[in-house]
């Protein structure tokens, strides 16, 4: 039973959560970007072969049993460092230059910003990276 309905001496109904090990509070916020890279490893005629680019999105998901005392698993505004860091270091930029390699996927870039997250907030439970509407790459520990 997730939560039940209680009766205070009002008249008013009051939702109580009943917490348990496996309940968890689960927020995402979305990030976006544009930038060029070019994937080595592939056949000539791959499209991904060729310089080109993509309207990336970065959804970062934070987890907690319990909410702080101001009733969040954390304030969406604490995650600003990580858009001052998409916007500086990765829009309208070439990924092979900003990670250093000729492999810049959706995946290595998942992994990328779940580390820099983590590092930062331990809530942060996963992060997912699509290139196009119908693609996601996703990490999760």
């Amino acid at each position: 039973m997730r939560g039940a309905d209680a009766r205070s001496s009002g008249s008013l109904p009051v939702r109580v959560i009943l917490m348990k090990d496996q309940m968890m509070f689960t927020i995402t916020k979305q990030f976006a970007f544009s930038a060029s890279h070019q994937l080595s490893g592939l056949d000539e005629n791959h499209p991904c072969a060729r310089l080109h680019g993509h309207n990336y999105i970065v959804e970062v998901e934070l987890k907690a049993a319990k909410l702080d005392e101001r009733g969040f698993v954390r304030d969406y505004r604490e995650l600003g460092p990580l858009k001052s860091l998409i916007d500086d270091e990765f829009d309208h930029r070439h990924l092979n230059d900003v990670l250093g390699h000729d492999h810049p996927t959706a995946e290595q870039l998942a992994l990328f910003f779940y580390d820099w997250a983590h590092d930062r907030w331990p809530e942060v439970s996963a992060v997912r990276v699509s290139e196009t509407p119908k693609t996601w790459a996703e990490y999760r520990p």
